[in-house]
């Protein structure tokens, strides 16, 4: 280190040290509109409702929860996931019905809709971290590689943490002629690893982009962004609405509940499918992601309240990133579908199926999971999913 490092801010040496996965800050002209944008606020992207984006309660407490043995035994599964075997041949015929979907896993889904293909998501890598040897490391294999994947129309992202958006998949679609939507900001990352700004789409909540036309709308999400200890909260997060000549779709990304879920369904639904977050979540982070009892209620909120078409459970499943049981999630959504009279989806890894047809309905998850507690099941005649009061949620703000 010569005399002249000393005098560099010590902000620009920071920036000096982290790796590519960390991906960049957004600067320039993308920085001048994040500025322009009404969500942007003393400095920060707010959310739409105040939320606490850090843990609440006592750290120590936490930390003797998630490193307890007993209970990090609970958060794996107890055998191999079961992946779908045959997902390259069952995607080589184009979708009966106009729309398809595949969960390959997490919150990755490939949507085939009225002819396009659209994929949400993406993490192909083996962890959701800056770094290749530390870090959440996935429970289960992709269910196909990219280049089997096929052509892709768009790429859709949520946000920027490392378990939405991956730097070695967007590497490896960077070298196609895909498009990539992305909340604004996010842009600034992408750039840094390959995509052309030619091929992005950059959005705050409430504008939308056509491509190869399919209407691609950036909605509001309750959430946070960052993929650094130090946290500029520069980048947006969104979940989405997509739709096409036919069919309507909506993807969560990560959130917490909120009452803006009715407005997006008012505006663009109703939805043939949601695919709605409903894993890592706890009561030490209750504002930023949803329970399967609140992802529920946010699906018929998206439905003009009342069951209709289809829920397909994300946001679990492949990576260990909170205290509760690794199965819990799927096996709470299984009663909140039941207790609301919804459709629930629940394929394998990479098993597609369309909304229209014969849902995968199997709890696949009981044959590699410890037994599962159901402490969220109410007495008989207890109010249901669907007429809990929207009054009792938290949406408190920071405190």
């Amino acid at each position: 280190m010569t005399g002249a490092d000393y005098l560099l801010p010590f902000r620009t040496k920071l920036r000096s040290m982290r790796t590519e996965s960390f991906g960049a800050d957004p600067a320039g002209a993308r920085m001048e509109r994040i500025r322009r944008s009404p969500h942007f606020v003393d400095g920060v992207f707010q959310n739409p409702v105040g939320a606490r984006t850090r843990p609440s309660g006592s750290t120590v407490e936490f930390a003797k929860i998630y490193f307890h043995k007993e209970q990090r035994a609970r958060r794996t599964p107890t055998g191999t996931v079961p992946v779908h075997a045959t997902t390259l041949a069952d995607l080589a015929a184009p979708p009966a019905t106009g729309l398809r979907l595949t969960w390959m896993g997490h919150s990755s889904v490939l949507a085939e809709i009225d002819g396009r293909r659209i994929l949400f998501d993406p993490v192909w890598g083996e962890r959701c971290s800056p770094f290749p040897f530390a870090g959440p490391k996935r429970l289960h294999p992709t269910p196909l590689s990219l280049a089997a994947l096929g052509p892709v129309d768009v790429v859709v992202i949520s946000h920027d943490h490392y378990d939405h958006l991956d730097l070695p998949t967007i590497r490896a679609l960077a070298g196609t002629d895909t498009v990539f939507a992305v909340p604004l900001g996010v842009g600034a990352h992408l750039e840094r690893w390959g995509v052309p700004p030619s091929r992005m789409r950059e959005l705050d909540w409430n504008e939308t982009a056509t491509v190869a036309g399919i209407s691609l709308t950036a909605t509001p999400a309750r959430h946070f962004c960052g993929r650094g200890l130090r946290n500029q909260q520069h980048t947006l997060w969104a979940s989405w609405a997509v739709t096409g000549p036919e069919h309507r779709i909506y993807h969560s990304g990560d959130t917490g509940y909120f009452p803006g879920f009715r407005d997006i369904g008012a505006e663009h639904g109703p939805f043939d499918a949601t695919m709605i977050q409903i894993g890592a979540y706890s009561e030490y982070w209750p504002d930023i992601h949803m329970t399967p009892a609140e992802g529920m209620l946010a699906h018929l909120d998206l439905q003009g309240g009342r069951p209709h078409g289809v829920l397909l459970p994300i946001h679990w499943g492949t990576f260990n990133l909170a205290p509760h049981p690794w199965a819990e999630p799927g096996e709470w959504t299984k009663d909140a579908g039941e207790e609301a009279g919804q459709a629930v989806a629940f394929p394998r890894p990479g098993e597609p199926f369309e909304p229209a047809g014969k849902l995968p309905a199997e709890a696949w998850w009981r044959a590699v999971s410890q037994p599962i507690a159901h402490p969220w099941r109410r007495p008989r005649g207890a109010e249901s999913v669907a007429e809990t009061s929207r009054g009792d949620m938290d949406l408190a703000g920071e405190r």
